[in-house]
């Protein structure tokens, strides 16, 4: 089957070398407040929508850089993509996006306040993550029969 969506194998590797900066920064950008000085500017726009006077890009930097990553890794090709690869990624995704969704209601039902925020940020990058974690795990398994 051909699918005409996928990324060639080799965007699996440049996936990774973006995903372990990326994620070392946005960890650090989130628990230690870590900023890159150059990406900050000054805002020209109403103070009022914002904390402060200038704003830093270095958390979105991050941001991009983990989905960026974490969409290389997870749809590339593999070197020999037939039915059975085709099927497991559907199946795969499908499990991801049900516990992804079921781990979100059981947070929305018990975290509130500005932990609710942290765990929407988490959120955005858990269903490419468990996609990921399933697919790898399932080839895994098959390969060691």
């Amino acid at each position: 089957m051909k699918n005409k969506f996928l990324f060639p194998h080799h965007y699996r590797r440049i996936g990774w070398m973006i995903f372990i900066p990326s994620l070392v920064l946005g960890l650090a950008c989130m628990y230690a407040d870590f900023r890159f000085s150059f990406l900050e500017f000054d805002l020209i726009i109403q103070k009022s929508l914002f904390d402060s006077d200038t704003l830093n890009f270095t958390d979105e930097i991050a941001s991009i850089g983990l989905i960026i990553s974490l969409l290389f890794i997870a749809f590339s090709k593999e070197k020999i993509e037939d039915e059975w690869i085709s099927n497991l990624r559907l199946e795969s995704l499908q499990f991801a996006v049900y516990l992804n969704y079921a781990v979100l209601i059981l947070q929305i039902l018990v975290v509130h306040n500005t932990a609710f925020f942290d765990i929407m940020v988490y959120n955005m990058f858990s269903v490419l993550l468990l996609f990921i974690i399933r697919f790898r795990a399932m080839i895994y398994i098959q390969n060691q029969d």
